[in-house]
């Protein structure tokens, strides 16, 4: 899984020993802080930063030094930076990965935003439920606290930065910057307008900075070899390396990084190995589940910010779900909005209540009920959505509809016109068969069978009613003789 991979996010993860500042150190660890805070005006070292390129990795893609700028250009007696670390995207695990490999890096990067903004407080709001990531940021801070690169006069520059942990209970919606400052202050977390955005009114209602933790990890290795080297990277619009958790029905699954621009062709078969027991590619998603399913037409799309969002999908933080001609894409977009409706804050009707009808669509058209003018309503109601939720989480969450509207509408037309489902998952579209070649007339069939659907004499063949039949599957489960199918 290493051809064609760049490591610069995940440089030090699997060949440092995280709970070891010596060893970070030895890898030129806190030389960019020591570079900045000792050698570097704050605009100086953030236009360092914008002329790098780099790109916000949480999803939407902002350039880092603008909010940089926008932070230290913001007039208050007290500022903050904050690391997002609440990474809740099914699947992705990106983020609690460099914490947990390499948490230095992140708090290296912190204590150079806050000495640009003029911040001397930072602030990791991570998942309670992330054990390992805290033990080893606790640790981490600590060594750096006792190395004198935290805390008071760091390389004796007359700059001061201290971080703290602040604990997320899990919401998704928590990934939004202005949700997780809300219960970062012990309120609901509950996205709000912006603006004012929280470079100007953040956390307590002072100017902070936010980023996630891949973004921040990139940080001190731009410092250290330059903005020219980083800029070189990438795409134009897109600078630098992407860390993506490659999932699903793929070989070789796991955390890969790679230049922005390489294709998905190269991920799923290069260095994903292609598609598991030799079937057939059906279509990835990008982005989680605010992103949107892409096909083999798609495949040789350069992965970058503007190609991902012009093809119907978008980055996200990195998850990355492969699936095969065994997966409903009907199916797949009902489970992706089913996680969006459950991690919905309530706080605006589009979100709160336009998902739940959105996922009554999709259920009724699983179910053999659907319409033509339900498919009509499915678009409808998920551009509606698109354009007038509150916050990111509501904006993006029909993308796996529309995406999939888009690209396989003829599953769609089946489940609808035919009441079929092509890939065999939808289970109120399919009847159990027996086959006569296979039935020995055992009868376990029809022991098994709750609501007594199955008729037949010993050693006889057995038939389904299918008209009571409520499609346990206890039938297919007790027989021995593969003799009972779904069709």
């Amino acid at each position: 899984m290493t051809n064609r991979q760049l490591r610069i996010a995940l440089r030090n993860c699997g060949s440092i020993n995280p709970e070891r500042i010596e060893e970070y150190i030895a890898g030129n660890g806190y030389l960019s802080l020591g570079k900045v805070v000792t050698g570097m005006e704050p605009k100086q070292a953030i236009q360092l930063l914008i002329d790098s390129g780099l790109r916000g990795r949480g999803g939407a893609g902002f350039p880092t030094g603008l909010k940089w700028l926008y932070a230290m250009n913001s007039e208050a007696d007290q500022k903050y930076v904050v690391c997002n670390a609440d990474e809740g995207d099914p699947g992705a695990f990106m983020d609690r990965s460099i914490l947990e490999g390499d948490p230095h890096s992140v708090l290296e990067a912190m204590a150079i935003a806050g000495y640009c903004i003029g911040a001397d407080k930072g602030y990791i709001y991570i998942r309670a439920e992330y054990p390992l990531a805290i033990r080893r940021l606790k640790i981490a801070i600590s060594q750096a606290k006792e190395s004198g690169l935290l805390g008071e006069n760091i390389f004796s520059s007359g700059f001061s930065f201290d971080i703290d942990l602040k604990y997320g209970a899990g919401a998704f919606v928590c990934g939004e910057e202005t949700a997780l400052i809300h219960s970062m202050e012990g309120e609901r977390g509950e996205p709000s307008l912006k603006p004012p955005f929280p470079a100007e009114s953040g956390y307590l209602g002072m100017p902070t900075n936010v980023n996630n933790v891949e973004t921040l990890a990139n940080i001190p290795v731009i410092f250290e070899k330059g903005a020219d080297w980083f800029s070189k990277i990438g795409t134009e619009k897109s600078k630098g390396t992407k860390v993506f958790a490659l999932a699903g029905k793929v070989n070789n699954v796991g955390l890969i990084e790679v230049q922005m621009g390489t294709t998905l062709r190269e991920v799923i078969f290069d260095i994903g190995g292609g598609i598991r027991e030799g079937k057939k590619f059906k279509a990835v998603q990008t982005g989680g589940p605010s992103g949107g399913c892409l096909t083999e037409k798609h495949l040789d799309t350069p992965i970058d910010y503007e190609n991902l969002v012009a093809n119907g999908s978008m980055m996200g933080s990195g998850g990355m779900i492969v699936m095969d001609e065994d997966d409903c894409m009907v199916s797949i977009a009902r489970f992706y909005l089913e996680f969006s409706v459950d991690e919905s804050c309530g706080k605006c009707a589009p979100c709160r209540i336009g998902n739940k009808r959105l996922h009554e669509l999709l259920d009724r058209i699983c179910q053999g009920n659907g319409t033509d003018a339900d498919l009509e309503r499915l678009r409808n109601l998920g551009e509606v959505i698109k354009d007038t939720s509150l916050c990111g989480l509501g904006q993006s969450s029909p993308n796996p509809v529309l995406s999939t509207l888009d690209n396989f509408f003829e599953e769609f037309e089946s489940h609808v016109r035919d009441k079929k489902c092509p890939a065999g998952v939808c289970r109120d579209l399919l009847e159990y068969f027996i086959l006569e070649d296979n039935c020995v007339g055992c009868t376990a069939c029809a022991r098994a069978c709750p609501v007594g659907a199955i008729t037949g004499e010993r050693k006889e063949l057995h038939v389904v009613n299918t008209a009571i039949c409520i499609k346990c599957g206890a039938c297919m489960e007790k027989c021995k003789f593969d003799a009972v199918v779904l069709i």
